[in-house]
């Protein structure tokens, strides 16, 4: 069935099976928390799951997309199975591995929890701030071994490298551009954020604008081969269309607005491996930004893989038999 994107970006609405992992969650409360817009709110609230225990330099930061959570991201089967057991890459006995709710999602501070539009307008290097200040406050760790994220968090990772390069050793960013949100990837999204701001909101509207972004032609080709079968997976995502709280997802897409890793590229430190996807819509290769813009950090490496009738489009972020080989390869390499 069509896959319930995250207004097409990340994890949201795609079912969690039973997990038999001993997931902690919990929540911490960051006080007097300043936003770059000078404003500052007394308490900011921190959701969090993590697998694991910490020891010695063990730290992996978890980072999900936009729209998504921590516990979506840990527990989703076709990236936990792949990457936490024994013997895998990210190995719960040997990792503490830390899946924030970031600031404006899941059960993380967030406009529709009273405040509306007059919570602060953040924006991404708040929510790694406020990742940053859940990892010394609560678990008193000022060093991460490798920070992973997928799309949002995949830019995320790219600023844990360019603003903070002696705190990460390892970065593994997933389905980004280490480059601003410009050109087709910023109109899309203004596209989006407009039909949110209809009164009533376009929910339908935005989940089917997102759902073309972020799909896989190839994929919705073999789903839809005929004109039946096609109409039949339109109807299957139109009944899939729930409504939420439009101001929360309004300031979730807007908060890439202070997202350019590029004047700092030069001073990362930590030893990178970037993966994209051939067929990914909202970071289409053709564009040559990854190759480009990598060549400037000095420990970086970059595979862009293609796609097939069998991958999934921006999707292929969560589906870690795609790229998790690369994953082990950063993770034994010899600095």
């Amino acid at each position: 069935m069509i896959r319930r994107l995250i207004l097409g970006v990340a994890l949201a609405g795609m079912a969690l099976g039973a997990d038999p992992r001993s997931f902690t969650e919990g929540d911490h409360v960051l006080r007097d928390f300043r936003f770059q817009t000078g404003e500052v709110l007394p308490e900011v609230k921190v959701h969090y799951t993590s697998l694991g225990a910490p020891k010695g330099n063990n730290a992996v930061l978890v980072l999900h997309g936009t729209g998504g959570s921590g516990r979506g991201l840990l527990a989703r089967d076709v990236f936990a199975n792949e990457l936490f057991g024994p013997g895998q890459p990210l190995d719960e006995n040997r990792y503490f591995l830390l899946a924030p709710d970031n600031l404006g999602h899941g059960k993380s501070s967030k406009p529709s929890d009273g405040l509306g539009e007059r919570f602060p307008k953040y924006g991404y290097r708040d929510m790694v701030e406020a990742q940053r200040r859940l990892l010394r406050e609560k678990f008193g760790i000022a060093h991460v071994r490798l920070v992973i994220g997928t799309s949002m968090g995949c830019m995320h990772a790219w600023v844990w490298g360019t603003e903070h390069p002696d705190e990460v050793d390892l970065l593994m960013p997933l389905a980004c551009q280490p480059y601003p949100i410009t050109g087709r990837n910023l109109m899309w999204r203004k596209m989006l954020v407009d039909l949110l701001r209809q009164n009533p909101p376009n929910f339908a509207g935005a989940r089917y604008l997102s759902t073309l972004m972020s799909s896989n032609p190839q994929e919705l080709q073999k789903r839809g081969a005929t004109r039946a079968t096609a109409i039949t997976e339109f109807e299957k995502l139109k009944a899939a269309v729930r409504p939420g709280d439009a101001v929360d997802q309004i300031y979730q897409f807007e908060s890439s607005w202070d997202y350019d890793p590029t004047p700092k590229l030069a001073q990362v430190k930590a030893r990178v491996y970037h993966v994209n996807f051939a067929d990914d819509p909202i970071n289409p290769p053709e564009l040559g930004i990854l190759p480009r813009e990598l060549a400037k950090v000095p420990h970086a490496r970059h595979r862009i893989l293609p796609g097939t009738p069998d991958t999934y489009g921006h999707g292929n972020h969560t589906h870690a038999r795609f790229w998790k080989h690369f994953l082990s390869e950063l993770l034994d390499e010899k600095p």
